[in-house]
């Protein structure tokens, strides 16, 4: 590769540096990062954008803020000039990305796969402007290819290569199936790169191996090789396990602001730089000092993680939504009132009902055992007098306030 970086101007170079810097931070692991600079280079000389790919197999359409950690790094590539290469995997994503399953994925239809990626878009955009985004579903040059191409194609990659990945190792090492079809999952994710002449692929750390592979056919190919960035995964709520709606560790972009604020002030202390750097849109230099503030006790934590709160409410409902989302904590936990705006439901069951089944019927828990729980936890009130017995019978009244945990709350109406 030509050294670009050589041919710079001072002003260039200033420029190449503030790129690099952007979005080198808060990254797993860039491969490798030396050509990274160039690419920035070369682009900064021939006025020509860089090309970024997201491959995506639209399996899992509700995204939350674990997902929104690469869309966040493609929005910086975006907000500089350059072109988001958004791959829907509808050809992949019948097959099923192996990665880090211990048995051959479900593949999916046709339906599946266009119903999950019309949600994908409509998601994606409340971070990425779409209209800028180059949308390409590969199934149009995967189909395409005929046994002489995939033979050629195959003999890229040998299989003890194949076999070092983890989860295909791990299987073979206990006797269970893999499936042939499996291996070339990341030969087509590979080829993509190769189609679409990328120069750069995102994707989580657990995706190492598929996006390296593109590096690989491109070079098998004769091309110049793409830069590789890596984003780590996100830990959820829990502050140990990755961000996930399964494990009910998540906070969901379409969520209610109030809902989101809530669940920000529940995090960790220790988790709120790396959550600064992934899933806000913060600039770089804002960052940097909030993290040294903290560093330096200039910046108390709680009024961090406020500001953490009113940020990710703000990118995703508004200034007003983020504003009204912080008093509205404020008023419940630090004043200890009941705010004026409660969500209201109309009661037209039972007068008198026990309080495990009305707290499952409103679908303040998902199950009478969850109800349980959450009583003899302490975590049950009603008109702001906790309730311990889990046999209570309730008399409805109209307007009276139940409130399940710190954030949930319902005035029934009659």
């Amino acid at each position: 590769m030509e050294q670009f970086i050589k041919r710079l101007t001072s002003e260039q170079l200033e420029e190449m540096e503030r790129q690099f810097a952007i979005y080198v931070n808060g990254t797993q692991e860039v491969i490798p990062a030396l050509e990274l600079k160039n690419k920035i280079a070369k682009s900064l000389i021939l006025n020509t954008p860089l090309k970024v790919k997201l491959g995506l197999d639209p399996s899992a359409p509700d995204v939350h803020l674990g997902h929104t950690v690469v869309l966040n790094k493609l929005k910086q590539f975006q907000d500089n000039g350059h072109i988001i290469q958004l791959i829907i995997g509808d050809f992949t994503g019948k097959i099923g990305d192996p990665t880090g399953k211990s048995t051959a994925r479900k593949q999916l239809t046709d339906e599946e796969v266009k119903h999950n990626a019309k949600t994908y878009f409509e998601q994606f955009g409340k971070v990425l402007d779409m209209e800028k985004v180059e949308l390409n579903y590969n199934s149009s040059w995967l189909s395409e290819l005929d046994l002489e191409k995939i033979i050629h194609l195959a003999s890229s990659m040998t299989v003890a290569r194949l076999l070092e990945r983890n989860d295909f190792s791990e299987r073979y090492a206990t006797g269970k199936p893999i499936s042939l079809h499996e291996f070339f999952y990341p030969l087509m994710q590979g080829y993509d790169s190769v189609i679409l002449e990328s120069d750069i692929e995102l994707g989580g750390n657990d995706q190492h191996f598929n996006v390296l592979m593109g590096r690989h056919l491109q070079e098998h190919y004769g091309m110049e090789k793409q830069i590789v960035i890596l984003m780590p995964l996100l830990e959820g709520l829990d502050g140990v396990e990755k961000m996930s709606k399964s494990k009910h560790n998540y906070i969901g972009i379409d969520e209610k602001p109030s809902e989101m604020f809530g669940k920000t002030m529940s995090l960790s202390d220790e988790l709120m730089g790396k959550y600064f750097d992934l899933v806000t849109d913060l600039s770089l230099e804002d960052k940097l000092k909030i993290k040294n503030e903290l560093k330096l006790g200039k910046l108390h934590p709680r009024d961090a993680k406020m500001l953490l709160g009113k940020t990710i409410v703000n990118m995703y409902h508004g200034a007003e939504a983020a504003d009204h989302a912080e008093e509205n904590f404020k008023t419940i936990f630090q004043k200890g009132a009941i705010p004026t705006d409660i969500p209201e439901h109309k009661w037209d069951g039972e007068k008198r009902i026990g309080i495990i089944e009305l707290l499952v019927t409103l679908e303040l828990l998902p199950s009478k055992g969850e109800a349980r729980k959450m009583i003899e936890n302490g975590g049950v009130k009603m008109n702001s007098e906790k309730i311990n017995d889990i046999f209570t019978e309730v008399s409805i009244v109209d307007g009276m306030i139940l409130q399940v945990g710190k954030r949930k709350m319902l005035k029934l109406k009659l």
